[in-house]
């Protein structure tokens, strides 16, 4: 059973209808996307943007989308209600004019209907880079609670085999404090899909078998996290064949708790953690998922600007997914 499969059963049994903002309205592979979420019993998209523009597509498209939900968001009357939300939201004190500018940016836009929770979550990136994507949720819905950062896990898939690759999205240069709490966040998404976690912190060193700050930092990332998460088998310093190959970590690694099983992976910076995970997706032929953002206190997710319909329908999943785990 695929992912998806997994999440929609278990979505479908909750019988909620999870609303969620596609910025995107126009494109249309977000509309044909929609019209299939829209048919099922799991999604209620909103789509934002032109409802003349939209309506001809889904025309001349021929897609069966008899009453899609749209706001036209650059000409909506009720747009001043979301003035003192947004200010709120930042924080600071933000003259009107910059608010109602932001706000004609469709990704503000949606991230507004998100806080003050007309939607439940939000999907973009088809037609926005990650930045578009990221930015408007960090100003104004911010970390969950308990949370500092925001990170990006892969789900990686090749038939039974799943693993969770973090971060491969958002932080450069992670510190131990935020490597700890990268690899909580990923403990949650693994949690989602019915993976029982074992956290690998990777480097070039296993206990010890190296010196240096950075190896050094990894160490003290594993150390924050087993303190803080005693009952989450994890291990680091670690590198990859000691966490993941059970011959090698009786060699390298005899002690260790994981014993060359681990299905989590945090990676010592994003460099890494990118390369790896593109690594896998074309040498081993693994289905990448994501980027799935993690520890935001309400669902976004971005999607990347050559996603098919195919993979806007999944983020949707995925996201409807992270929704229903916040109410667990």
């Amino acid at each position: 059973m695929s992912i998806f499969t997994l999440l929609e059963d278990k979505l479908k049994k909750t019988g909620v209808k999870y609303r969620l903002v596609f910025p995107e309205g126009n494109e249309q592979k977000v509309l044909e996307a929609a019209s299939k979420l829209a048919a099922g019993s799991i999604v209620e998209p909103i789509l934002l943007g032109n409802p003349q523009k939209i309506m001809t597509t889904i025309r001349s498209s021929k897609l069966t989308y008899p009453q899609p939900k749209i706001i036209d968001y650059q000409h909506d009357s009720a747009i001043s209600e979301l003035v003192p939300a947004f200010i709120a939201a930042r924080g600071k004190e933000v003259a009107k004019a910059d608010v109602l500018r932001a706000l004609n940016d469709a990704n503000y836009y949606a991230t507004m209907l998100v806080k003050i929770g007309k939607a439940d979550g939000m999907v973009s990136g088809v037609a926005h880079s990650t930045a578009d994507t990221v930015r408007p949720a960090l100003q104004l819905i911010h970390t969950a609670a308990g949370m500092k950062r925001v990170s990006g896990s892969f789900i990686m898939e090749r038939g039974a085999e799943r693993y969770i690759f973090a971060d491969c999205a958002i932080n450069p240069e992670p510190d131990s404090k935020t490597l700890a709490e990268i690899a909580y966040q990923s403990v949650a998404t693994a949690r989602m899909i019915d993976l029982e976690p074992r956290v690998a912190f990777l480097s070039f060193s296993t206990k010890g078998s190296a010196k240096g700050i950075m190896v050094d930092r990894v160490a003290e990332a594993y150390q924050i996290f087993a303190h803080n998460h005693p009952n989450i088998l994890a291990d680091g310093e670690l590198q990859f064949d000691a966490a993941f190959v059970p011959e090698v970590a009786r060699k390298k690694a005899p002690t260790s708790p994981l014993k060359g099983r681990a299905n989590i992976f945090i990676f010592p910076e994003l460099q890494s953690g990118n390369i790896a995970y593109k690594m896998t997706q074309r040498l081993g032929n693994f289905t990448a998922i994501g980027p799935i953002l993690q520890g935001i206190a309400q669902p976004i997710n971005d999607l990347s600007r050559g996603a098919s319909r195919q993979d806007i329908y999944n983020m949707a999943i995925l996201t409807a997914a992270q929704v229903s785990a916040e109410g667990e």
